[in-house]
């Protein structure tokens, strides 16, 4: 039996489970924006604009297992979800041309 799939929305940066009002980023105006976390995104902008799709893996990596994942199973959950999202594919996709 496949494992449940986590319920949304998630970051379209980090995959960040967005689940509270102070989860969301926020646009210039201050109000919410809906695809990326407020880690991610604040104040209408991406917090870090230069990180790339490997650094985001390895940040992500390493917040993964921190709490508790295994090393292995994060450095592979990562590799499998950041290159679909929002922000990452356009990347993943001229990466791999």
């Amino acid at each position: 039996m496949p494992a449940p799939q986590p319920k949304g929305p998630f970051c379209q940066s980090c995959a960040m489970p967005l689940d509270k009002p102070e989860d969301f980023g926020t646009a210039a105006s201050g109000f919410r924006i809906n695809d990326y976390c407020h880690y991610c995104f604040s104040d209408g902008a991406f917090t870090n604009p230069t990180i790339s799709l490997r650094e985001m893996t390895d940040l992500c990596v390493g917040v993964l297992t921190k709490r508790g994942m295994p090393q292995a199973q994060a450095s592979s959950l990562m590799a499998d979800v950041l290159p679909k999202l929002k922000r990452w594919r356009q990347v993943a996709t001229t990466a791999a041309v």
